[in-house]
């Protein structure tokens, strides 16, 4: 059998090691077609001789959204190199399947379109959430009718049209954390989407706590280089089956090339967010001692994301970084740091944003694969508004004889 004419399953191989997965899933047909690196199909079309044999094929699509058996017909219903991504994120997760998206926004945007042709219209969400997931929710684009609440609230705000129950786990920026299963039995028979685009699948897997749906800006961890933009949804084939027919309808799908580099991606993604969440510990825990930061947000899981509140000017850290990257976005090999407030979290209104923990000090950094010596002297030097080089050998904290900090753990949340 060719390169075009497989879509491979997330289901054929029993389960491995998340390690050996992130290497081989989506790839395990590849040595019996002879190559060794996943092939990029860019077709947009797909010729046939059949057309009564392609009018039943696509009729059967139209009316199930299962992927189609035989070769592809049209870009816009699936694509061989875009599938092999899907399902190597659906064997990371734990689904039974998986279906991509131009961005994260578009996946959020099929799944609420795909509740809402169920009848099921209204939403609960927890904040914080990422600020763009928040205005679509808020904003009422999709007509969706959304009912804020904290995680001990969800079941009193559940109503017979509410379709969908929404978190982030550790949240978008403060790093909240929330327990999975507990808001999952909250939720009784209404899917629980969680955003995983922080944890990844590396450090959580939401379906294994009771999560129907998981989402990722695929953007962020899954392509880790800074160069790719995309979304994805993981969940069973029932729901993967409604959201392709909501992607076809709407035309949000995920270019080859973008597919190839997120399927090549996940291939290091253990390593890059193990290492990356070593640095971001120790970050954590020396930016804890220093008296310049007022409080430290870093969740018990891990990870490689760590926001922290100063007393000074942030405006004045973000200008001062040398080394660091000021920009939007997370998951990049470099390390990026930004300002939620004027920023990610900028379109959502002030007040919903200042009770929700996102404060005009806090600043969220993505703690890439630099030294963290390297990445504590330049945020040193930011901090304290000198110029690069300028400060001295001590800006590494004290250290006890059994080398922590006096006080390291003081504040971490």
């Amino acid at each position: 059998m060719d390169t075009e004419s497989a879509l491979p399953s997330a289901t054929t191989t029993p389960s491995r090691a998340l390690a050996t997965e992130a290497v081989h899933a989506g790839r395990d047909d590849l040595a019996a077609l002879g190559l060794h690196a996943a092939p990029i199909d860019l077709s947009t079309t797909y010729p046939s001789y059949d057309s009564r044999a392609e009018a039943e094929r696509i009729d059967t699509f139209a009316t199930t959204g299962a992927r189609l058996d035989g070769p592809p017909v049209y870009a816009r219903l699936d694509n061989p190199t875009t599938a092999r991504f899907e399902t190597a994120l659906a064997r990371l997760e734990g689904t039974a399947s998986a279906v991509s998206f131009a961005s994260g926004m578009a996946a959020l945007t099929a799944v609420l379109l795909a509740r809402a042709s169920a009848g099921l219209r209204h939403v609960v969400a927890v904040r914080p959430l990422y600020g763009c997931s928040d205005h679509l929710l808020g904003a009422g684009l999709l007509g969706t009718e959304v009912t804020w609440t904290d995680p001990a609230g969800i079941a009193d705000a559940i109503r017979p049209d509410t379709g969908l129950v929404i978190v982030e786990t550790p949240a978008n920026p403060t790093l909240a954390e929330v327990d999975i299963r507990a808001v999952a039995h909250s939720c009784g028979s209404v899917p629980l989407l969680v955003d995983n685009t922080f944890a990844t699948p590396v450090l959580q897997r939401p379906v294994e706590h009771g999560a129907r749906i998981v989402l990722h800006s695929a953007t962020k961890y899954l392509g880790g280089h800074g160069d790719v933009m995309g979304g994805v949804v993981a969940c069973d084939e029932e729901f993967a089956a409604v959201l392709r027919r909501v992607r076809f309808a709407t035309g949000g799908v995920l270019h080859p090339m973008a597919g190839y580099l997120l399927l090549r991606g996940l291939a290091t993604l253990p390593v890059r967010v193990r290492a990356a969440s070593a640095s971001a510990a120790e970050l954590a825990r020396r930016l804890c001692a220093d008296p310049r930061i007022a409080r430290v947000h870093y969740p018990e899981l891990g990870g490689a994301m760590v926001s922290f509140e100063v007393y000074g000017d942030p405006h004045q850290v973000i200008a001062g970084v040398r080394l660091i990257t000021p920009a939007v976005s997370l998951g990049s090999v470099d390390t990026l740091i930004q300002h939620p407030a004027s920023i990610s979290h900028r379109i959502v209104d002030e007040g919903d944003r200042q009770a929700s923990g996102v404060g005009d000090r806090l600043l969220r950094m993505s703690v890439g694969l630099e030294d963290v010596e390297d990445l504590w002297a330049d945020l040193c030097q930011a901090l304290s508004g000198e110029e690069p080089g300028a400060r001295s050998v001590s800006a590494r904290p004290a250290r006890t004889a059994a080398g922590s900090a006096p006080g390291a753990r003081q504040g971490v949340r």
